[in-house]
């Protein structure tokens, strides 16, 4: 059994979403002009006892397909949501 790798927090997805066989990766890239985030998505298939991904979907994976982006693009918004109040200052305390 060949051992795997953790890759470095850098070079691994800030989320996973899975359905079945199918993966969605949520990425976040840091640029100038703040983050940014991508998906990939691939789809696991077993040959020869051993796993393999591929980016090619059959009409069955359709469905899953959309219903994985449409959860990808939840996350997201989500996220650029908390990063945006993150990034606001804390509004002054009305107590004396």
């Amino acid at each position: 059994m060949a051992k795997q790798v953790k890759k470095p927090k850098s070079e691994r997805p800030v989320h996973t979403l899975r359905h079945r066989s199918i993966e969605a990766a949520i990425w976040r890239n840091q640029t100038e002009k703040g983050p940014f985030y991508k998906v990939t998505i691939v789809r696991s298939y077993k040959k020869d006892d051993a796993w393999h991904d591929t980016p090619s979907f059959g009409y069955d994976d359709l469905m899953n397909v959309a219903k994985l982006m449409y959860d990808a693009h939840s996350w997201i918004s989500g996220a650029i949501a908390q990063e945006a109040a993150e990034r606001k200052p804390a509004a002054p305390s009305m107590a004396h």
